[in-house]
């Protein structure tokens, strides 16, 4: 992509991939999964003309390595505090999204000297069980299909790869959103049998639900300036769940998008760059 800078950053225990843009405060990016860098294509050209963007392909997507362990949510946090240090970026906004939010949210939990402001595209970490949410945990299938050996690598990576396209195609609220050609550049990197997805999903993201609902990070206070963005139409958890934060995190507000489900940097990302812009205008970092 034109003014975009693609280089390998190394790490403890691997090499990172990652693209930039721009000059100014540092703003650092975290895609979900099944995506990499390339989820931001429509946010960096916006960000890039005021702010040092900076988006990496993460442990196990990309072009960055994946290794065969470190999925868990200590080593995933490690990766991102390693990159900031490499890069000599004592502080930074971020924007994250899907299980790239929950690192973000940790971060600022456990490091918030190190985040000035934060966007997280996804659920928030308070989320409190609700008995009503049962009837509509069989939307989360897929998490454990991904997990289970074999079967998840398999129908991910194999063929047609039916459940990579079902993951894009079956959370979107726009129809006709996920072409071909939007597709490939996600799909491709899936083919490669070392991506670790399945790595991913064993070590952090079902246990990490399991924390939330759990209550574990209601033991915590959020202090980072926060906008928190949900789809209006995202039926895997609806926005009537996400009530209660404000105890545990006051300076947070959550905001509806309509228009869109899961995938808010690729169905609305004019109202993921306006909110991030404001937000971050709103809470500079001090040089």
């Amino acid at each position: 992509m034109p003014g975009f800078r693609r280089r390998t950053v190394p790490l403890p225990g691997l090499h990172l991939r990652l693209t930039e843009a721009g000059q100014g405060e540092p703003v650092l990016l975290l895609h979900g999964f099944p995506q990499h860098s390339h989820e931001w294509r429509h946010i960096i050209p916006e960000l890039a003309r005021h702010y040092h963007v900076i988006a990496p392909d993460l442990r196990g997507a990309g072009q960055t390595d994946a290794p065969a362990g470190g999925y868990q949510r200590g080593p995933l946090l490690q990766d991102v505090l390693n990159l900031l240090d490499a890069l000599h970026l004592p502080r930074v906004h971020l924007i994250a999204h899907d299980w790239s939010a929950l690192i973000g949210y940790q971060l600022c939990l456990q490091q918030p000297q190190r985040v000035a402001s934060y966007v997280a595209l996804g659920p928030h970490p308070f989320v409190t069980f609700n008995p009503r949410m049962l009837p509509g945990m069989w939307r989360l299938w897929f998490q454990y299909a991904i997990a289970t050996p074999f079967i998840g690598p398999h129908f991910l990576g194999g063929g047609r790869q039916p459940l990579a396209r079902y993951l894009f195609t079956a959370h979107t609220a726009r129809p006709g959103q996920w072409t071909e050609a939007e597709l490939e550049p996600f799909l491709a990197p899936l083919r490669q049998p070392a991506r670790a997805a399945g790595a991913l999903y064993r070590g952090f993201i079902l246990r990490e639900l399991a924390f939330i609902l759990g209550g574990w990070n209601r033991k915590k206070h959020l202090t980072t300036p926060t906008v928190a963005l949900h789809g209006a139409q995202d039926a895997t958890l609806p926005a009537t769940f996400l009530g209660g934060y404000q105890k545990y995190a006051p300076n947070m507000t959550l905001r509806l998008v309509d228009g869109a489900a899961h995938y808010l940097a690729d169905e609305r990302p004019d109202v993921v760059t306006a909110e991030a812009m404001k937000l971050f205008a709103a809470h500079p970092i001090s040089v």
